[in-house]
């Protein structure tokens, strides 16, 4: 199995790939693996010769240096969960001065205003270095299919922007969001909850699952304050927002049209982890 550590080797790495003709599939992640990387990882061996898989947790993507430092990082377990998938995967796993030198700061990019809405809200800077790891890990990696998961829905939609801005010639692959059995999204924030918060937190796509109901036959204005009501009533959680969303724009619906397409996002915290969930309601 392939594991590389510098710039230099991935892109000559790639540049093999791309003499040969080969389709190239790319799994950006920050370790801490798990199933739901996993699928995004079988789908990219379905669909594509060769799979690369990134591990790299990114600093300037995060607005919270205390996060940044408690994020797991468990390099040689997630290089073994991926052998187990499939030997033949390649892994990119870069120090942060291999891809930043001594420059770690965000570039500054334009989203059309899909990076002001929910988590632009509440995470200052935050899309600004997703962008800026991405435009970098793109043009090293020059991939033909990457893949990323509907869980983070509103970075899914800025990728694809990006993609479209920089006039890239990748296509974003949207997948599934993988579920705990409780229906819990999965995440790496998921192995810092206790016990009892993991079986709790199974509460947000209950809740998510009701309000998709609730949607059906009320405004999107009622069910938002029917899910804040929720929360409120649940003393585990702390809710930070509740928003139901066009999937184009990310912007509040005022009014629903039959001929948009909805979602609702949550982001809530318990034990003092911060998690992210949403929905498709339409």
């Amino acid at each position: 199995m392939k594991v590389f550590y510098t710039k230099k080797e991935i892109s000559e790495f790639v540049n093999s790939i791309i003499r040969e003709g080969k389709t190239l599939g790319y799994v950006p992640t920050m370790g801490a693996l798990h199933q739901g990387h996993g699928s995004l990882i079988e789908q990219s061996i379905t669909e594509n010769q060769v799979t690369i898989v990134s591990i790299f947790v990114n600093p300037t993507q995060f607005d919270n240096k205390a996060d940044l430092n408690k994020y797991p990082r468990t390099l040689e377990n997630d290089i073994e969960l991926i052998k187990k998938i499939d030997a033949s995967i390649v892994v990119f796993a870069p120090s942060s001065k291999e891809l930043y030198a001594n420059d770690v700061n965000s570039k500054s990019y334009s989203f059309d205003g899909l990076e002001h809405e929910m988590e632009g809200k509440h995470r200052q800077g935050h899309f600004d270095g997703v962008g800026t790891i991405l435009d970098l890990f793109f043009n090293l990696i020059k991939p033909t299919n990457a893949y990323f998961g509907e869980k983070d829905f509103q970075q899914l939609q800025i990728v694809k922007k990006l993609v479209s801005k920089l006039n890239l010639n990748v296509n974003v692959v949207g997948c599934n969001i993988f579920r705990e059995h409780s229906g819990l999204a999965m995440s790496s924030r998921n192995e810092r909850l206790s016990k009892e918060a993991r079986a709790e937190a199974a509460f947000i796509f209950k809740t998510l699952k009701q309000a998709k109901i609730h949607f059906g036959t009320k405004s999107a204005a009622k069910v938002e304050e029917w899910v804040t009501n929720q929360f409120a009533k649940n003393t585990h959680f702390n809710l930070e927002y509740v928003s139901i969303a066009n999937v184009n724009t990310l912007k509040p619906v005022k009014r629903k049209s039959k001929k948009q397409q909805y979602r609702l996002f949550i982001a809530a915290f318990i034990d003092n982890i911060r998690l992210i969930d949403n929905i498709a309601l339409n």
